[in-house]
């Protein structure tokens, strides 16, 4: 699975979607559109269901409640992470990452444009809240 860089501010959930799709982020974006997810709602920080809408769409299954984060070595093969999650207005945002185990390899493809690598190993510095299992 390879990385794929989100173009909004709030666009990591559809960046995270294109990711384990296998498609661009244009692609992934012109998709959420059309089924209402627009990259500059804030709710896509705060509601889980439109990355799980999105990746119905794309004919991607994901669990149906979220799991909490216990450690790494208990996730699955693919899944959603929140990460950088914290409370703002009484409302919950978070970042979506996307976690990925190959064989003996695992990793953790991170959409944030600023970064110098979208694959991520430092899962010191990652600090997920829960996580939705993602069926690939």
């Amino acid at each position: 699975m390879n990385p794929v860089i989100q173009e909004e501010k709030t666009g990591c959930g559809i960046a995270s979607s294109a990711a384990i799709a296998g498609i661009s982020y244009h692609e992934a974006k012109k998709i959420a559109n059309s089924i209402g997810i627009i990259a500059d709602d804030q709710s896509l920080w705060s509601d889980p269901q439109h990355v799980r809408n999105l990746l119905s769409e794309l004919g991607i299954n994901t669990d149906k409640s979220e799991t909490p984060f216990k450690d790494w070595e208990t996730l699955p093969d693919c899944a959603l992470l929140s990460s950088k999650w914290h409370i703002e207005n009484s409302k919950p945002y978070w970042h979506w990452v996307v976690f990925v185990r190959e064989g003996s390899k695992q990793y953790v493809l991170d959409s944030k444009k600023a970064l110098k690598n979208n694959i991520r190993t430092d899962f010191g510095r990652i600090k997920p809240k829960w996580y939705i299992k993602v069926y690939v």
